[in-house]
């Protein structure tokens, strides 16, 4: 005789979250290879921060609101100027939406983007160069500086040691 009422283990219960920064992060990731899109900007003080230090933080300037099954965007952007900014705006829906959707499963139901400026690239180019460069430009040329000045003054000072040493070697007047 089988015994058929084995105890069976109860499913494992749990939940799944992510925060807001999982999301920007990956609409950051996206969204960096748009035609057209030269930044994106996180406001006055962000921008401030740029231009102070090199930063590589992908999520400055994208703002989300995330629910348990739908998340909701928000960029400020930088266009490149002579690009058509409606099919940039369409780019950005399309690979927010795939990226988010193929890794979190989360769907996404709104993506606002607010065109904050328009730039060449060689504007956007010229302004990304940050404080923190400019500092070390100049501290690397104050260095080799410096660094030749001393050896001009090891030089001189080695030329008068040597004429002091032969005014002590040998007496002048006996």
């Amino acid at each position: 005789m089988t015994n058929n009422n084995v105890n069976k283990p109860a499913a494992i219960q749990g939940e799944l979250t992510y925060e807001d920064k999982v999301i920007e992060k990956i609409v950051g990731l996206a969204i960096s290879s748009v035609d057209g899109l030269l930044a994106v900007s996180g406001g006055f003080f962000a921008n401030l921060k740029d231009k102070v230090i090199n930063s590589d933080n992908v999520t400055t300037g994208v703002n989300v609101e995330v629910g348990k099954k739908q998340v909701a965007i928000d960029l400020d952007i930088v266009a490149e100027y002579q690009k058509h900014i409606p099919t940039i705006f369409s780019e950005i829906k399309s690979v927010v939406e795939q990226e988010v959707k193929k890794m979190t499963d989360l769907d996404v139901v709104e993506v606002n983007v607010k065109v904050i400026d328009i730039k060449t690239k060689a504007q956007h180019e010229a302004d990304s160069v940050s404080l923190q460069d400019r500092v070390s430009n100049v501290a690397e040329s104050t260095g080799d500086f410096a660094s030749e000045q001393a050896n001009k003054l090891k030089a001189a000072v080695g030329n008068s040691t040597e004429k002091v040493k032969d005014s002590i070697a040998e007496p002048r007047v006996k």
